[in-house]
């Protein structure tokens, strides 16, 4: 049987638990899971790359078959390099599904031979984004039950600096 390897792409500005639980589940289905960083400046991202490299890092380094990465390029481009044809993507409302529907069917038609595998995470973290997590925390907000401690003490840190 074929190694397979799959790969999560995402901006991950900051790992949730919720990207945490899709990585997790993912890790028990694939052989590897690579979890690549995209550089997205267009996104307006908090953290720098290297940054969100080493949170992500930290955050999974209990799950042995899991690779932390980074990329600057279309994401079916990325996909082919690592030797894969699956990429995962998670699905925590319906209001994300248009959004990914849109950008599958794109992926589709720019490379057919890489296929999207939606996930859902855990119903506990169905409601969390990043976006959300990074307004509430620079609010003042207790963000502890949303993000492992290593990314609340550098989201906290970050916030402090730029207030």
């Amino acid at each position: 049987m074929p190694n397979k390897t799959a790969v999560y792409p995402g901006t991950f500005d900051p790992v949730t638990y919720g990207h945490i639980d899709l990585i997790k589940r993912a890790a028990k289905i694939f052989d590897k899971v690579i979890v690549a960083i995209a550089h997205s400046k267009a996104k307006g991202v908090l953290f720098s790359v290297e940054e969100r490299v080493a949170m992500l890092e930290e955050a999974t380094k209990g799950i042995k078959n899991v690779e932390i990465d980074e990329f600057n390029s279309l994401v079916v481009t990325y996909v082919k390099s690592k030797g894969s044809h699956v990429m995962i993507r998670g699905l925590r409302m319906l209001s994300d599904f248009e959004y990914e529907f849109q950008m599958a069917l794109t992926n589709r038609k720019l490379s057919d031979d890489i296929e999207t595998i939606f996930m859902m995470p855990h119903e506990d973290y169905s409601y969390v984004s990043s976006k959300l997590i990074k307004e509430a925390a620079a609010l003042g907000a207790d963000v502890s039950n949303f993000l492992p401690k290593n990314v609340e003490a550098a989201l906290m840190k970050k916030i402090k600096k730029t207030r």
